[in-house]
């Protein structure tokens, strides 16, 4: 799971519904409710959107199987 920093794969275990689309659909929600100081925040997901959004859903299942299982030992 290089393909994300820590920070962002901890981004994706709190707003993931399952779907890659789910996944987005949230983070563009969330963006909604930042205040204008919260640019760090902004930034992370952005930057994950971008990734997700540039994978297939089989690419995403495979993660987020991946999450789940580190997230299980």
């Amino acid at each position: 799971m290089s393909k994300f920093t820590a920070e962002e794969t901890n981004l994706i275990c709190i707003y993931n519904t399952g779907s890659r689309t789910g996944l987005l659909s949230e983070l563009s929600q969330m963006r909604i409710h930042l205040e204008q100081d919260e640019t760090e925040l902004l930034e992370l997901s952005q930057s994950v959107m971008d990734k997700v959004t540039a994978m297939s859903n089989g690419e995403f299942d495979s993660i987020a199987a991946e999450l789940i299982a580190d997230f299980e030992e």
